[in-house]
């Protein structure tokens, strides 16, 4: 036989395997989209995950940004910012360098970038199919940062995803990721949600305890049992290295090891450094102790080779058989001075579960498996001695036995849940008991129309067409959102950290200009300095439940997240500050609570903008004018008694106001009624009110074109 023609492949081809080694499944697509987020220097990630990643993966930021300029190369192959030449690995610093991830995600599903830089009025939108744009980019309201979302993942690669059809596993995955990027990286606030579930099974806040950021992510009774452990080495004749980190002592059991490794912030996993620490935690412990170890290790760039793996999952360092050799020294001395301090915990079985071994005094049909008459396997619960211990009083005891399970499941659940404020409980009830059913099926299952005016949003459910108020629906919204995430919120960083004192003063002045009366400038002044040291007294009380941030110098720097994607009309923060301080009453807990949700709420509601809407009427509010006590021949006089100048506009104010009032429209339809269905618990005063208001029904119209 004649050899074989060897054949050049097409490019097409050629990036279809490459994507194929870079996406290897869908937690490797999510883990480039994070890294990413985290180069451009965010302080938010937020994670939407449907199928497992396969039917969706969506991942939202307020980084930087993407530069307009740069969107049509975004997604082809080896195109990247991370560096230009070969050598600047020597010193590389950033998450991502090879320009392949996005292009690949293009190649085996379809991509949707949404970005927005600072100083842009209106973000872009465009799609890419195998690294080219299938249009151009689109202008958008968007949010800052960027959004990428990821759908239909290896559509075109039958055999690949029939080997993912567990979507469940491949969840569990992206949560594990996403939990290591949580504890590291402990100034970004994490949020990772499966689609239509109600709760984000990762939710973290930025903070500054790396402890308090493990005991968020995996819980009480992981974080109880770590102890701090560095090493570090200064000869440059072995290693040049730092290392940090927590493991766990002697009292942690776990039926498998968990460890955390960044090494110069990238997450990397090093098989023989977590063979070394194995080897340690099985001499000294018993069989059933595995351990979790969070290890962060810091090295000049020159001494490690990031360009060893496609999906840079693992990295090359040099003298490693040194560095192992020290850690694990480490390791080895803290576990041993805890295994000494070790305590053992007795677990008291009542009476009734307790059997005779003997089975001659026991009927046939009642059969004990014989590991549960002899301490067989110490992993096993019913090999353990303390399975075997009689207790005085079984009713007591196994009352006891399962409230602290359930509070141990509540602080794994939500673990700064350790408050349990009673007050807040109490208005969820309310808020339950109060719950409108007639209309919760109309916000369930209705049809976003559109906007009929500034205020009311047009809904179909069924045959029947409403109108909906708009800001009273939000407004109802953000209060129990605030109640259900209470002291769980992802923060809003303001750019600039603003004087509260400044806020209240401008509020004032504006009360003023409403009421047609000026009070005297000290008396605000005064007003506006007891209010701002009341705040500043319930700094910590509204950092810890509302996520609200006030430095010692009376300073807002941080808001809450109460809707994802959402952020409020800045213009109202003054009247906010001014009801913080002048409409809660601090000294009943559930008044307090109930009033700082209320403001919350009132604040983030999506009212009309400030500037008034462009379309219609109020486009003459844009145009030129000259002030004058009559008009000219040429002009034409508005209402106001201004000149208007040849029909001139205001084409930057125009432009601002078109800007934000699509940005409203936009967060109203893609935001505020996604929510609703899923949060929403509409009270029963909304069916008077005039909140809901029946516009149309299909079958009185039909009825009137009969008779006609």
């Amino acid at each position: 036989m004649e050899p074989p023609k060897i054949l050049r492949l097409s490019e097409s081809v050629v990036n279809r395997i490459a994507a194929g080694e870079v996406i290897q499944r869908p937690v490797s697509a999510v883990k480039e989209l994070v890294e990413n987020s985290l180069d451009a220097a965010s302080t938010s990630i937020n994670l939407h995950i449907k199928d497992g990643g396969l039917k969706l993966i969506q991942v939202s930021d307020d980084g930087h940004g993407i530069r307009f300029e740069d969107l049509p190369i975004l997604c082809e192959r080896h195109t990247t910012s991370k560096l230009s030449a070969f050598e600047d690995l020597q010193c590389m610093k950033s998450m991502g360098f090879r320009g392949e991830a996005l292009a690949s995600m293009t190649y085996v599903g379809h991509v949707t970038v949404t970005t927005i830089t600072e100083g842009q009025l209106h973000g872009y939108r465009v799609s890419y199919r195998d690294g080219v744009m299938e249009h151009e980019p689109r202008p958008c309201a968007a949010v800052k940062g960027t959004q990428i979302m990821v759908e239909n993942l290896f559509y075109n690669m039958a055999a690949r995803r029939k080997t993912l059809q567990n979507s469940s596993d491949d969840y569990s995955k992206i949560v594990d990721l996403v939990s290591r990027f949580a504890i590291h990286h402990t100034n970004v606030s994490f949020s990772c949600r499966k689609h239509g579930a109600v709760r984000a099974d990762v939710h973290t806040v930025a903070t500054s305890s790396r402890l308090d950021a493990i005991r968020t992510v995996y819980g009480v009774s992981v974080a109880h049992n770590l102890i701090k452990i560095e090493a570090s080495d200064s000869d440059p004749s072995t290693s040049l290295f730092e290392m940090h980190g927590y493991m766990s002592n002697a009292n942690y059991a776990a039926k498998k090891i968990t460890m955390v490794l960044f090494i110069n912030d990238r997450l990397v996993e090093w098989s023989a450094l977590k063979r070394a620490i194995e080897i340690v935690y099985a001499a000294t412990l018993p069989k059933a102790s595995k351990p979790f170890i969070y290890i962060s290790i810091v090295l000049p760039p020159e001494n490690i080779d990031v360009n060893v793996h496609p999906t840079k999952r693992e990295v090359s360092l040099l003298n490693q058989e040194v560095i192992i050799e020290k850690i694990q020294s480490v390791v080895e001395s803290t576990l041993r001075g805890s295994n000494e301090a070790r305590t053992f915990q007795e677990q008291k079985v009542p009476v009734h579960k307790l059997v005779r071994t003997d089975s001659l005094d026991r009927p046939r049909s009642q059969k004990v498996p014989v590991r549960k008459l002899v301490r067989t396997d110490s992993l096993d619960p019913a090999g353990r001695l303390h399975a075997y211990m009689q207790t005085p009083d079984g009713h007591l005891e196994r009352s006891a036995i399962l409230s602290a399970v359930r509070s141990s499941v509540r602080q794994r659940r939500n673990p700064k849940d350790s408050t349990e404020l009673t007050s807040v409980q109490e208005l969820l009830d309310e808020i339950n008991s109060n719950c409108h059913t007639g209309m919760m099926d109309i916000v369930q299952h209705c049809t976003y129309v559109g906007m009929a005016d500034d205020v009311f949003a047009l809904l179909q459910h069924k045959t029947h067409l409403y109108l909906a108020n708009v800001v009273n629906l939000s407004k109802e919204l953000m209060y129990q959102q605030v109640l259900s995430r209470f002291a769980h919120f992802n923060a809003i960083q303001l750019s600039d950290p603003v004087p509260l004192k400044d806020l209240i003063i401008l509020a004032l002045k504006e009360d003023d200009l409403d009421s047609e009366c000026n009070d005297d400038d000290d008396l605000k002044d005064k007003i506006a300095e007891m209010n701002t040291e009341l705040l500043k007294q319930k700094a910590e009380m509204l950092e810890e439940f509302f996520g609200i941030h006030i430095d010692k110098h009376g300073n807002v720097s941080r808001l809450p997240v109460i809707l994802d994607q959402y952020t409020p009309d800045m213009d109202r923060i003054p009247e906010f500050a001014l009801c913080l301080g002048n409409d809660v009453d601090w000294e009943d807990e559930r008044n307090c609570i109930q009033a700082v949700s209320a403001a919350l709420g009132n604040f983030y509601a999506m009212h009309p903008p400030m500037l008034p809407n462009p379309s219609g009427e109020g486009l003459a509010f844009y145009k030129k004018r000259k002030m004058s006590d009559g008009c000219a021949e040429k002009n034409t006089c508005d209402s106001t008694g201004s000149d208007v100048i040849d029909n001139k506009v205001e084409h930057e104010l125009l432009s601002e106001a078109e800007t934000t009032w699509a940005q409203r429209e936009w967060s109203i339809q893609h935001v505020l009624f996604p929510s609703m269905r899923l949060f929403f618990k509409p009270p029963v005063s909304m069916a008077s009110n005039g909140t809901f208001v029946q516009v149309a029904s299909l079958e009185k119209l039909y009825r009137i074109f009969e008779r006609c």
